[in-house]
């Protein structure tokens, strides 16, 4: 059994002349991310391994997220352009390549592509783009291994959409 954990990047700024890539988490994305790590480490949710876009708002939300996850010990943490520049078949190829020793991964990234990729896993036909939120969470289940992940195939078992009281 598999677990799959997908995590949105919190609410990022748009400041004026500053790279897509380089766009930082807004004060209240760094509140709501430490509440999505606080929410999975409440559930138990620690993974063997994380792969993350290199988008700064997608570290900044991995570092937020992971600062209520890593007091056992932190993760293997890849992170991967096919995150940021690829598209949903991209990730799912991505997924399939993790290591049969890896049973729980979270995976940090953008939509449209973490949304169709969870609706893709729960047997959504046509992928829902708008799906998960800024600080959205989706966990998945699957009965057998990376390689076998495809449509249908890790039903959602768990979601929230993380937001900081206050």
């Amino acid at each position: 059994m598999t677990t799959l954990v997908i995590v949105r990047h919190a609410k990022a700024e748009r400041p004026a002349g500053v790279a897509d890539e380089d766009r930082p988490l807004t004060r209240r994305g760094h509140a709501d991310a430490a509440a999505a790590g606080a929410w999975l480490a409440a559930r138990g949710y620690r993974p063997d391994l994380v792969l993350c876009s290199p988008a700064r708002r997608t570290r900044q939300t991995w570092r937020a997220v992971a600062a209520a996850l890593t007091a056992s010990g932190a993760p293997e943490v890849h992170f991967d352009d096919a995150l940021y520049h690829g598209d949903t078949k991209d990730a799912l190829d991505l997924l399939r390549r993790v290591p049969a020793t890896a049973g729980s991964v979270l995976l940090v990234g953008h939509n449209p592509t973490v949304s169709m990729l969870s609706s893709l896993l729960a047997g959504g036909t046509d992928g829902d783009s708008d799906g998960l939120r800024t600080s959205g969470i989706a966990v998945h289940v699957h009965d057998g291994g990376w390689a076998e992940l495809g449509p249908g195939a890790a039903p959602v078992t768990a979601s929230h959409t993380a937001r900081a009281s206050g």
